[in-house]
């Protein structure tokens, strides 16, 4: 999987936003963000790497006793922390393609949990980008634009997701990804 830099007309949605290891930004640094849509007015994704480690039914109490109890809740990102939003998403090996549901209600939730091979998760927040910010972006290489690999579910989701999407580009970033914070413990 070799990153892309997009030109300006190239829109990302459905595509993973890798970090790049020299951005220090807490609030993206070694981040996976999931882009859910991106077209001239700008771009909106989910942080896919930040486990809070809590199930949704310890987050709002609503879905204590429903099938989306369970699911997994991350921090997708610093726009709206308090938001919640549900979504589901299956890879299709067949179409080479990839399906979202983002921001879903609660009852299609439930109504998609039925269905097989969907993984679930919910967010407190999402990042987002104004029109022209996320192209500013890539232009100073901020993020390694890169496919939904076929088996997005079985990778680890948390700072481990990072090092091994970026790893798999290729050598150098395997390098850079493996590279610790601060170079002198080395």
């Amino acid at each position: 999987m070799k990153p892309r830099r997009a030109p300006p007309s190239e829109y990302l949605a459905g595509s993973l936003l890798l970090a790049h290891p020299s951005l220090r930004d807490e609030n993206f640094r070694r981040s996976v963000v999931l882009l859910s849509s991106h077209d001239q007015e700008g771009a909106v994704g989910v942080v896919l790497n930040r486990p809070l480690g809590l199930p949704l039914s310890d987050v709002d109490p609503v879905f204590a006793l429903g099938p989306l109890s369970k699911v997994p809740v991350f921090s997708g990102g610093p726009v709206h922390p308090e938001q919640l939003l549900l979504c589901a998403w299956r890879i299709l090996p067949d179409e080479g393609g990839f399906r979202l549901h983002f921001g879903l209600d609660p009852s299609k939730a439930e109504e998609l949990m039925a269905a097989h091979d969907l993984h679930f998760r919910a967010f407190l927040g999402y990042s987002g980008w104004s029109a022209g910010q996320l192209e500013k972006e890539l232009e100073h290489h901020t993020w390694v634009v890169t496919g939904i690999p076929g088996d997005l579910g079985s990778y680890r989701p948390g700072e481990g997701l990072w090092r091994e999407l970026l790893a798999g580009i290729d050598h150098e970033w395997k390098l850079l990804a493996d590279e610790p914070d601060d170079p002198s413990a080395n």
